[in-house]
This record gives structure tokens, sequence and C-alpha cells, in this order.
């Protein structure tokens, strides 16, 4: 969430740069916000009047005893004034409330240099790695090369809906092999600590990163028998969630850090605002694996580190030969956490574009604060942690990418060199 304080000294500077996002700004009610701190403070005024009030009648009351005379006049007063406080206590407690429930909803504030638009029209090519192949012969889509190696859609469907797959056989072990490669790529080149964690978490862990209470459509609930008394909980959409939490209410040692994560795991998102989009094959599931990347850092070295995590990812589409172009989104384009995000789009033949692949952002405070992150300053003082997330890179996508880009006339599947130690020394996957 954003700085309070931030907003309290120059408020008209926060909603010029939420703004930028989209315009007019609909994420903070600024009269509301402005009416309750009003209230805040002259609350706050008043209690230090009364304090002050209460401090002197104590003086006065012990001088009273002090010379045996009459104090029931003052301690009339001071009861008066407990009751004051308490209710004054309650009512800023209740401000506290609100005025957190309205940062809860309010996206992080883009950087400078971000590109400025409404949606993903100001995104801005960074640069492009590898041709597309050219072929000599009409590409087949991912779906249709897929099922003679083991894709079936219809029984994911039947088993679970629309949006599902099921994999057996050769394709399945080829999905097996990319996540694995990934995480190697990960913990081997680029120093990741690799980790296993929990699929479902509390409603609390994902209101630190995020997701929570602005995206709750967007998740998976989870019930344990409907039993109303167990906390509220959800299925992962992507397992940044339980990697960032693991340093909530943390206090860390500048020597800490950085901190560099990565598991492999399955993704679960309802999709509610994708109605009609990409309904055939497994570009958009609502079950789907992903190696993720994260990284708690120093605020002075958050910029440079996302710059890294960019090319943490690229170097799985390198290593596997597929051609791909870096986006810098806009910040109308931009998840609700991210103050600078990057996309890789790798290339899909069968579509003759490019399709996100991996998102990597960077957080500054925003999660860290909502989390309660902290690290011990030079100065010993408790200060944020930045955050950072990047996918390293999504499974299902990069099989998509492989078998289209790797596809024969003949329907074979010629298998990257970088997968082969994972496939059994497989250089061709014939249906």
């Amino acid at each position: 969430m954003l700085d309070i304080t931030l907003l309290r000294k120059d408020l008209a500077h926060v909603v010029s740069r939420l703004d930028k996002r989209k315009s007019p700004q609909p994420f903070l009610d600024v009269e509301r916000f402005s009416a309750l701190e009003s209230e805040r403070r002259t609350i706050q005024t008043r209690t230090e009047e009364l304090q002050a009030r209460r401090n002197s009648l104590s003086r006065q009351i012990g001088q009273l005893k002090a010379k045996g005379e009459d104090t029931a006049t003052a301690m009339v007063e001071v009861s008066g004034i407990g009751d004051e406080l308490k209710a004054s206590a309650e009512r800023l407690d209740g401000i506290q409330s609100e005025l957190w429930a309205l940062l809860m909803a309010v996206p992080n504030l883009p950087q400078e240099g971000v590109p400025v638009g409404p949606d993903e029209a100001a995104n801005l090519e960074v640069r492009r790695w590898g041709t597309p192949r050219a072929f000599d012969f009409a590409p087949k889509d991912h779906v249709d090369l897929g099922a003679p190696l083991g894709l079936d859609l219809d029984l994911g469907a039947r088993l679970s809906g629309s949006r599902f797959s099921f994999l057996r056989g050769p394709i399945a072990r080829l999905h097996r092999a990319l996540a694995q490669f990934m995480l190697d790529v990960q913990t081997q080149q680029h120093g990741y600590t690799e980790c296993y964690t929990p699929y479902i978490v509390n409603r609390e862990i994902l209101e630190g990163t995020g997701q929570l209470p602005k995206f709750k459509d967007d998740m998976f609930w989870v019930s344990r028998g409907g039993d109303e008394s167990q906390p509220e909980q959800y299925l992962i959409s992507t397992s940044e969630i339980s990697l960032t939490n693991s340093v909530r209410q943390s206090v860390l040692a500048a020597s800490d850090l950085p901190i560099k994560l990565t598991a492999h795991s399955p993704c679960f998102r309802s999709e509610a605002g994708s109605a009609g989009r990409d309904t055939r094959g497994m570009i958009r599931q609502h079950q789907f694996d992903k190696v993720e990347m994260v990284q708690i850092t120093h605020p002075d070295h958050s910029d440079a580190a996302l710059e890294e995590m960019v090319g943490h990812a690229e170097a799985v589409l390198q290593q596997l030969g597929l051609p791909y172009r870096v986006m810098l989104l806009g910040t109308g384009d931009m998840g609700f956490g991210a103050a600078r995000t990057y996309d890789l789009e790798v290339w899909v033949p069968a579509q003759n574009t490019y399709r996100e692949i991996s998102s990597c952002s960077n957080c500054e405070a925003f999660q860290a604060r909502r989390m309660q992150a902290r690290f011990k300053n030079a100065q010993g003082k408790n200060e944020f942690v930045h955050t950072l997330n990047g996918s390293g890179v999504a499974v299902g996508r990069a099989l998509v990418a492989v078998l289209e880009n790797g596809q024969n006339a003949d329907g074979s599947i010629t298998v990257p060199q970088a997968l082969r130690p994972y496939m059994g020394g497989t250089a061709v996957l014939r249906p």
C-alpha cells in the first residue's frame, strides 16, 4: 500500500500520479480521505488538550490531598475527561480502519519514465531476440500438434470444465522437463534458492501481496467441508504470493539482502475478466504451472535487481531458442502492485504474433508496507524492503512455444538442445 504520510503531505501529487494509470483516477475517494483526515486531526488535537488538562488536574489533586482539601470537583472532571478520551480512542480506531480500507484499494504509483497511457497501446518495445522461423509448410497450432503427443483438452473439460487440460505420455514429460530446466537455470545459473510452498494461503497473505481485496473474483476460494470457523483461504494464483510473504512481519539484517527465491508451482486463476479470450488450447487456463522468481532487496538496489531479473527470464527463452521481445509496460497496463514492469513476449507461429510468457515487476515498498517486511538500515532504524517478482517462466506457454516453433512438416517436434538431458536424450518427439 502507499505510504499514508505521502498522501498527508501532498495529496494532489499522489492523485496526479494515479491519474497516469487511469484518468480521472477511480482508485482513491479523495473527498472521503480528506474528510477522515480532517476528523482525525481534530480528534488528535482535542486528545492532546484533554491529556494535558488531565495531567494538570492530577497534579492539582495531589496538591489538594497534601493540604487535606476537598478533591471531589477535580475528580469528577478527571472522570469526564477519561470518558471522552475513551470515546475519542474508539473513534480514532474506526477512522484508522476506514483509512486502511481506502488505501488497500489504491494501486502503486508508477515510476518516472514509465510510458503513460490507458491501455497496452502505450507499451514500449525495448528489444527483441531471435528471428521468427520462416516455415516452408503451413504451421499447425499447439492443439493440433499436441493431441498426438498426449494433449487431451476434452478430458480436461470433462474432469473440471473449460480451460483445463490433461497431459499424458510425451507431452506430459516435456511439460515436466521444462519446469525442471527452468528451476535449474534460476538456481544453478542465477543463484536463487529453490522453495516448495503451500498452494493454499490465508486471506491476509493475499492482502500482503495485493491480490485482496481488489481481485477477489479472480481467485479460487477454498472451503474446508463448510466449516466456517476455519480461516478464509484461497488457492494461489502465483507462488509470488507465498514466496514474497516468507518475509512477512520480519525485520531482516541488511546483510541478509538480497534474498532470491524461486519455486515451481501450479497457479489457479478464475480468469473472471477474460470471457471469450483464448478459448482454444493452453494459452489461458484456470490451472497452469509457472516457475516464479522473487527478490527481496535494499531500496537502493531494486531498480538494478529488476533489470537483472528480466535477464534471468530471458536466459530461459534464449537457451530454448525461442524468439521473444521485451516490452516496458505503460501505466494503464501494469499490475496493481507494480511501480515498473517488463513483459517478455514469446513468438507463437500459429498466431503470427508475440504472446506474454513472463512479467517482471518492481513493487518497491508497496507490498512490504502491507506485509510489514522491514530491514535494519545503516542508521539502525527499521525500513521497508523492496520486493520484486517475475515469471521464469510460465511453463504452459513455454510448452506452446516449443511445440509451435519446433514443429516439423511430419508433425514431429524437435526438442531444444537444452531440454534433451531432461528428456532422456530424446531429440525429436514423434506422434
